[in-house]
């Protein structure tokens, strides 16, 4: 590592001085300190944190199944019973929906995941959600049902006990309960009937490639993963647009190999650039800055008008005490107070990072509703080198 002279044009003389003088009275210390804060690096992300694999996705699948074993919480309509009395018709038993009666049992939709390389006998997690009016499902058993997949075919079937995560319990003036509980999971209670593999090799004109697909576009990201890939595969990565890269498989790596070459360039690190963007919740208050905002050279005034209005009741007595000739009145009383706070006109110089940038906008000692107010006006003066979005 090479150190400037005090005379190097880059450096003021009068602050290397300053620095060899501090170095001198503190010792090595402050040296290895200064080493540190020099050689820090960049900090980069690996490729499969940034990234998707065109092909590999899941499914969703859903079903209508019915939950017994509830303790007076569940419905009281006629689809429950009726959902019941085809399952026992199937058993023998055939009983009408007006002989049975509501209260234990519950109509749910059923929903799941198939995930892109679950294969037959594997197990996925379910979610249960009440469909009627039941007041709550803990306690419930999940009968056997169907989960089917958007071409109407059969993938799962989910069955078990339902965990809610929660509690209710109630009297007969009061109640109380923890979490939601007309929600529930079944941990591994589908078992995979069917699957359905994900690909993600496409065939080509007699190559191989593989498509990444970035989980936040930008051009600098993508053109960035394709250089360090070509770095180890010359010409194996192109750019096809700001969200996808196509990498092409050498001829070299056998079909066995995919995988391993695969997991190569996921465990690659790159500097993952964003865009200057400001987001900001107008109905909670919360306020992002993106990294790369910054902030033309402006001066801002800040100033709260606080309006104060108090209603009092003031109660009007007779002049003379239980007196017959007036009676006790009740006379409102409105009173108004007006203060305006002292405005400030703060010159801002230019910020060009978020360090900078929070320490000149809390400088102004402006809350979270003025600071979205100071975005808005500062994006509409042309000062605000950023997207703004607003949510």
């Amino acid at each position: 590592m090479e150190f400037m002279s005090a005379s190097s044009p880059a450096v003021p003389v009068a602050g290397s001085e300053r620095l060899l003088r501090i170095i001198r009275s503190r010792g090595i210390g402050v040296l290895l300190v200064l080493l540190a804060m020099a050689c820090v690096p960049v900090r980069a992300e690996r490729i499969k944190d940034i990234v998707e694999i065109q092909g590999v996705r899941g499914n969703p699948l859903t079903g209508v199944g019915l939950v017994i074993g509830l303790a007076g919480t569940g419905d009281s309509g006629l689809l429950s019973r009726q959902m019941l009395t085809n399952i026992l018709r199937e058993s023998g038993l055939v009983l009408m929906p007006n002989e049975l009666t509501g209260g234990n049992i519950a109509v749910v939709m059923v929903t799941a995941e198939l995930g892109p390389f679950d294969r037959e006998g594997m197990r996925v997690d379910v979610d249960v959600s009440a469909l009627g009016d039941a007041k709550s499902l803990q306690g419930a058993m999940l009968l056997p049902t169907p989960l089917k997949g958007l071409d109407g075919q059969v993938y799962a079937v989910a069955q078990g006990g339902i965990s809610l995560g929660g509690w209710s319990v109630a009297g007969k003036q009061a109640s109380m309960s923890k979490n939601h509980q007309t929600v529930g999971r079944v941990a591994d209670g589908a078992i995979v009937e069917k699957s359905e593999l994900a690909s993600f090799i496409e065939q080509v004109a007699g190559r191989r490639f593989i498509t990444f697909s970035l989980r936040n576009n930008d051009f600098s990201t993508a053109q960035r993963i394709s250089e360090i890939i070509n770095q180890s595969y010359a010409d194996s990565a192109v750019v096809l647009d700001a969200a996808s890269i196509r990498v092409m498989v050498p001829a070299e790596v056998a079909q066995k190999d995919v995988i391993a070459f695969l997991d190569e360039i996921m465990q690659k690190e790159v500097t993952v650039d964003m865009p200057a963007t400001v987001v900001i919740n107008e109905r909670t208050g919360t306020i992002v800055v993106g990294e790369n905002v910054g902030i033309s050279s402006v001066a801002i005034s800040q100033g709260s008008l606080v309006v104060k209005v108090k209603e009092t009741a003031q109660v009007s007595q007779p002049t003379a005490p239980f007196s017959e000739a007036g009676s006790t009145e009740v006379v409102p009383e409105t009173m108004v107070g007006v203060e305006e706070q002292n405005a400030y006109l703060i010159p801002v110089e230019r910020a060009v990072t978020v360090s900078e940038l929070a320490k000149t906008l809390n400088a102004i000692g402006a809350s979270p509703r003025d600071l979205i107010a100071i975005f808005n006006a500062l994006k509409e003066a042309g000062a605000l080198q950023a997207k703004l979005v607003i949510m």
